[in-house]
């Protein structure tokens, strides 16, 4: 892992935590159905990317508790001659949102309906002013999306802090909501005081505890806040994030940039960073039942192989059946959209060998 640095786009860097990822070969279901004209470019790896545009024109609102908008993408319906249907939920990570799985979202609804969802304070979703942000928070969000929304057995996909907010909704409910669980590089925990035995952290702990001092203090805050959303900074941070560097474009970037100037992203921001860590993934896991694929990119700084949760995640292939992980060359913290040809090629034959919804 990378030593953090006083910069403020090395804090927004270490924010997104420390952590890393093997699967089988089946027949894939795929309808030979094309994109809307105009609705999807060709990216990184050949693969298919939805324009922003579009995903914002298809989202639509659901009231959360009767009081928070939240944003959500439902795409595909797969015809009943395939069999290997599946119905998925995508979770982003920190700071990100749903055109973080533009790369996806094409290639996995030619077979299976997808949903996707800004979790809140992301993206589109809500931001309200003074809220505390909790990993248990967007794991209830999840689990209500699912029940209230999707209203069927949902294989969930997640990347870093999405991950972790994934495996504890599906540690709560399992089989009858979540039948399925894709771990992408999963955070440890929301900020980096989840990280545990780790003498890169433990040495830096001081440091981290003086960040949150100074996260705490309003005027402090903005300032930090303001340099990290900067898009140049913002796009230095990505490039040291992804394996790919081709796939750090001005989309990107705009991507990540745009909701952090919305009112309520500060609030966001300043209580992910300084709030609770949230459950450990090592408590969780051993719980699991339903089928667990574990991707990882090797080329991760911020949760690398070598760190405690990589180890941990490593080691669970040869000790729990129901888990697969595969580790993918060359790819960073956010493998859908690093190489997100790596990345189906594992997981559209592992969702087809579940049963079907």
């Amino acid at each position: 892992m990378r030593a953090l640095t006083s910069s403020p786009t090395a804090i927004a860097a270490s924010t997104v935590i420390l952590n890393r990822p093997s699967g089988r070969k089946s027949s894939i279901c795929v309808r030979a159905t094309a994109a809307p004209s105009g609705s999807a470019a060709v990216s990184g790896g050949g693969v298919e990317a939805l324009e922003v545009v579009e995903i914002r024109e298809r989202s639509k609102k659901w009231q959360w508790k009767r009081q928070y908008s939240i944003n959500y993408l439902e795409m595909g319906s797969p015809e009943e001659s395939c069999p290997a249907s599946q119905t998925v939920v995508l979770v982003h990570g920190f700071g990100a949102s749903i055109p973080h799985w533009r790369r996806n979202i094409s290639v996995l609804s030619r077979s299976h309906t997808v949903y996707a969802v800004d979790l809140l304070g992301f993206g589109d979703s809500d931001k309200p002013p003074g809220f505390m942000y909790t990993m248990e928070t967007w794991a209830e969000l999840i689990l209500d999306f699912v029940e209230e929304v999707v209203q069927r057995p949902t294989v969930l996909i997640g990347n870093s802090v999405g991950s972790l907010a994934c495996l504890i909704a599906a540690s709560e409910r399992q089989e009858d909501l979540v039948k399925g669980l894709a771990l992408m590089n999963c955070a440890g925990g929301m900020n980096n005081k989840a990280v545990f035995d780790d003498w890169r952290i433990k040495l830096l702990m001081p440091l981290l505890l003086f960040i949150d001092f100074l996260l705490k203090q309003r005027g402090i805050a903005s300032a930090i806040f303001n340099r990290v959303k900067d898009r140049e900074n913002l796009k230095n941070i990505l490039m040291n994030v992804y394996g790919n560097k081709e796939n750090v474009d001005d989309t990107l970037v705009e991507i990540i940039a745009e909701p952090a100037n919305r009112e309520g992203a500060l609030d966001a921001f300043v209580s992910i960073l300084t709030g609770p860590p949230g459950p450990n993934p090592v408590k969780l896991i051993p719980n699991l039942t339903i089928p667990v694929l574990v991707l990882w990119g090797d080329k991760d700084s911020l949760t690398p192989l070598d760190g405690p949760v990589g180890k941990y995640f490593s080691s669970l292939p040869g000790q729990l059946p129901n888990f697969s992980l595969y580790v993918l060359e060359g790819v960073g913290h956010c493998p859908q959209d690093d190489r997100p040809d790596l990345v189906h090629e594992r997981l559209l034959p592992w969702l087809s060998n579940l049963p079907s919804s």
